[in-house]
């Protein structure tokens, strides 16, 4: 468009032109150079050799076994294998618990052990059977995995199981191999490896339960819920105020701004959060439960509690974008999010993970949370299964987040800090 003089407005500066201004180039390189070195060493370090960094691993470690001693012997083998697992030193990978059979169920559908190892009442009596003609079966140690905990840690739980048993059968081939010398080579054969390893599902869930992952993915859905409908909120609230511009592609609109202070502000994406969050969480969950399937008992339950989750969630993000202005979303994003994910023990286990991030479950709010869903979700909402845990730690977050960021908005407006309006160069 031309001026009265008939002179072209200026079109302003090419971009050419800007290319050549270091300072231009300075802060999004050093941000987006650091922002890929983080991410990286954070999700790659929690993955990259779980073997290597596993140690103490619940599992169950079953004795049910009443016979008794062989020949010689002054233990019968349930107990002399139990003892020879417990004792070894050169495996930190399991932290065996000895439980009764009805205490280690009880533990698997509390969530509490990845996986059992059994060893039957009649096992010492099956194994001395071998060298006779009154054997009617092989002898068998049970394994039971636990798919609730996730098929990573239940897949390590009984690779370990199995490991042991195969170790205990060798163990009692030798002993068997001493004492038949009259056996011949295909009887010395099956003796050498006399004991058969089961393998079973100590506690079930659904087909539609991802084998055990649909927990992490439903609560990764609730923390996207929060954080990302806090910044909508927080974004669309200070555009709607007139503090922020608005662009949608080549149209631009900046509303008047209305006179309000911080503490105001702050509270009314708070509550618009705590109004709009019911509809976010009762959309995933009927995308979830209702038009995927998945499989979900204590709808009720599930409801409140994801809606309280992902309303934590929120108020958190709205206190930390209060708190630290322009850069509280990367700031939040870190915290709930990059933070969050390898800490959580969702996917792979805390007892596979390194130490810093272990450290950093006790309170990412990732953790807290999907140990609540996994309860409802495989472990009939039982206390003892994380729920109680993560009904604590929500209740101690939405505090903190409450407490943090009107103290800091208040502190803002006691100093004069006041809200101003974008103006044009």
């Amino acid at each position: 468009m031309d001026d009265d003089s008939g002179t072209p407005a200026p079109t302003g500066l090419r971009a050419t032109a800007l290319l050549g201004r270091p300072k231009l180039w300075l802060i999004p390189t050093v941000l987006t150079g650091l922002l890929a070195l983080l991410l990286s060493l954070l999700y790659m370090g929690g993955i990259v050799n779980p073997n290597r960094e596993l140690h103490d691993l619940p599992i169950a470690l079953v004795n049910s076994d009443t016979g008794k001693p062989l020949t010689g012997r002054q233990q019968n083998l349930g107990t002399q294998i139990t003892h020879s697992i417990v004792t070894n030193s050169g495996s930190r990978a399991a932290g065996w618990r000895q439980l009764t059979r009805a205490q280690a169920q009880d533990e698997l559908d509390a969530g509490k052990v990845y996986g059992a190892l059994v060893i039957p009442a009649d096992f010492t009596n099956s194994v001395a059977a071998l060298t006779t003609t009154n054997a009617t079966a092989r002898p068998t140690i049970t394994v039971l995995t636990n798919p609730g905990k996730g098929s990573l840690g239940s897949s390590l739980a009984s690779k370990i199981s199995s490991t042991a048993a195969q170790q205990a059968s060798l163990t009692i081939g030798k002993q068997l191999g001493a004492a038949a010398t009259k056996a011949d080579s295909t009887q010395k054969l099956f003796l050498a490896d006399p004991v058969r390893i089961a393998t079973q599902v100590g506690h079930p869930i659904g087909d539609n339960s991802g084998i055990g992952l649909t927990a992490f993915y439903y609560t990764l859905l609730l923390v996207l819920a929060g954080f990302m409908g806090g910044n909508v909120i927080s974004n669309g609230v200070d555009t709607g105020l007139g503090y922020a511009d608005n662009e949608i592609g080549p149209w631009h609109t900046r509303r008047p701004t209305v006179p309000i202070d911080r503490t105001q502000t702050l509270l009314l994406k708070m509550v618009m959060t705590a109004g709009i969050t019911l509809l976010s969480v009762s959309l995933i969950m009927l995308a979830s439960v209702s038009i995927l399937g998945m499989d979900a008992t204590h709808i009720p339950l599930l409801w409140i509690y994801s809606y309280c989750a992902a309303l934590a969630v929120g108020l958190g993000v709205q206190a930390i974008n209060a708190a630290f202005g322009g850069i509280g979303q990367l700031v939040s994003m870190f915290v709930f999010i990059v933070l969050g994910l390898p800490s959580s023990g969702a996917t792979v286990p805390l007892q596979a993970v390194p130490g810093f991030y272990r450290f950093l479950s006790h309170f990412e709010p990732m953790r807290q949370l999907s140990d609540g869903v996994r309860a409802i979700l495989y472990f009939d909402a039982r206390g003892d299964a994380g729920l109680t845990r993560a009904w604590t730690m929500i209740g101690i977050g939405t505090a903190i987040g409450l407490l943090f960021g009107f103290a800091m908005v208040q502190y803002y407006d006691r100093k004069g800090h006041k809200r101003l309006t974008p103006q044009p160069a």
